[in-house]
């Protein structure tokens, strides 16, 4: 835009400053951009009018402001040779009516199809639409809609179904709350769909269902994750497995999110665990190679939950990468890393330090890292945790020439 045109004041979103594309004027008669005053009542801690500082409710009505639009797409029109950009005219908002409407094409055999494809375009549109649907039912509806196909083995809309559920995605309302927090109904559903043939190759259906399925985990009840049985648990160890969902590094989180959640309730460490869990999860991050900070934390916060048990410290050992991994890890990527690279080295140095183990530690860098962990500029309790390492077995590393420093002078006693 040429820096000479002056835009009229009126013209401007008293919130954002930027022209308005859609303008609406509030109950306190102050007219706002649609996008952005919405924004605002969703997101600010007080539902005031920005201007005023006027109570305005949340739910108020926004009334277009139709003659204010005209003024401004003329006068963009009038300036587009200066750079103004062209304002079109904005879509009607979508009304609950409408969305009701599709909602019951979903039980007709023939309209479902085209009903879920209309839904997934309202949900991509915009917040507003999303937040209609939500107040719509749609979570309800998707969700009947999904064990419908469950039950009848069908995947025809499953991938537009999972993507509505996920943008409309709502589960504070009580209905929402009782039709999630122990369905597991819908777990079994969505581990269907991870495993369903007719989607074998679908990477992002299936991408979606671990999405959908991270959500459900998150809000359910200790007694629906105490159910969870050992073909669910193995199916999130195929994911880590699966060269093609590899490459989704939104699969890969959303399957250790699962993970994390699930591995404190009952005997869900050992199914994990029996799965062969602490195999892949190395494997998985020796491939991802520092790609993502957070694959790593999740990763490193799952393994320190499975090595403190016998078990997963034998798995964790028998990986000829394991200790090396670890050790290569402290210090380069965050403190959350660091955290659970030194608790999983403090489980193996009490319980299971065999000497060959810690001839390991010793060989692959990890002991010298731990002695690094004590000059960094680290936490007190990362540091306390270094030092308790070396001293449980200074006897052992004392004569090596790269830490005998660290250890005679200051913490072998």
């Amino acid at each position: 835009m040429d820096e000479n045109i002056e835009v009229p004041q009126y013209f401007l979103c008293p919130i954002s400053l930027h022209i308005m594309r859609d303008p609406v004027t509030t109950v306190t008669g102050i007219t706002y951009d649609r996008q952005t005053i919405e924004r605002w009542l969703s997101t600010a801690e007080d539902a005031t009018c920005p201007a005023t500082n006027q109570p305005l409710p949340r739910d108020s009505d926004l009334t277009p402001n139709h003659m204010l639009r005209r003024l401004i797409q003329a006068w963009c029109v009038a300036n587009a040779k200066n750079g103004i950009d062209l304002i079109p005219t904005p879509k009607t908002p979508l009304h609950k009516s409408t969305v009701l409407n599709l909602i019951r094409k979903l039980n007709n055999p023939v309209m479902y199809v085209d009903s879920l494809k209309k839904m997934d375009e309202l949900a991509n549109e915009n917040e507003r639409n999303r937040k209609c649907m939500a107040e719509a039912g749609s979570a309800k509806a998707i969700v009947l809609f999904v064990l419908k196909c469950f039950k009848e083995g069908k995947t025809i809309g499953i991938e537009e179904a999972l993507r509505i559920l996920h943008l409309t995605w709502n589960p504070g309302t009580n209905e929402n709350q009782q039709l999630f927090e122990d369905n597991l109904a819908l777990v079994e559903a969505l581990t269907w769909i991870l495993k369903s043939a007719d989607i074998e190759s679908n990477v992002i259906t299936k991408t979606q269902a671990l999405v959908v399925l991270k959500k459900v985990i998150e809000v359910a009840t200790r007694s629906l994750l105490d159910r969870l049985n050992p073909e669910f648990v193995k199916e999130m160890v195929k994911v880590l497995q699966s060269n093609e969902l590899k490459t989704s590094q939104q699969a890969v989180k959303s399957t250790l999110q699962i993970l994390v959640q699930i591995c404190p309730v009952g005997t869900n460490r050992m199914k994990i665990i029996n799965a062969g869990a602490v195999f892949e999860l190395v494997e998985t991050e020796l491939d991802q190679n520092l790609e993502s900070k957070k694959v790593t934390e999740l990763i490193f916060t799952l393994l320190a939950h499975l090595c403190s048990c016998a078990d997963g410290r034998a798995q964790f050992l028998k990986h000829p990468a394991g200790i090396a991994m670890v050790s290569k890890r402290l210090l380069r990527v965050s403190d959350a890393t660091d955290d659970g690279g030194l608790h999983i080295f403090a489980l193996i140095s009490r319980f299971s330090a065999t000497n060959e183990v810690l001839v390991e530690m010793l060989r692959v860098g990890g002991v010298s890292k731990i002695c690094m962990v004590i000059q960094a500029d680290c936490a007190d309790d990362l540091k306390k945790k270094a030092r308790e390492i070396l001293r449980l077995h200074s006897n052992v590393w004392r004569n090596s020439p790269c830490i005998q420093v660290y250890l005679l002078t200051r913490y072998a006693r």
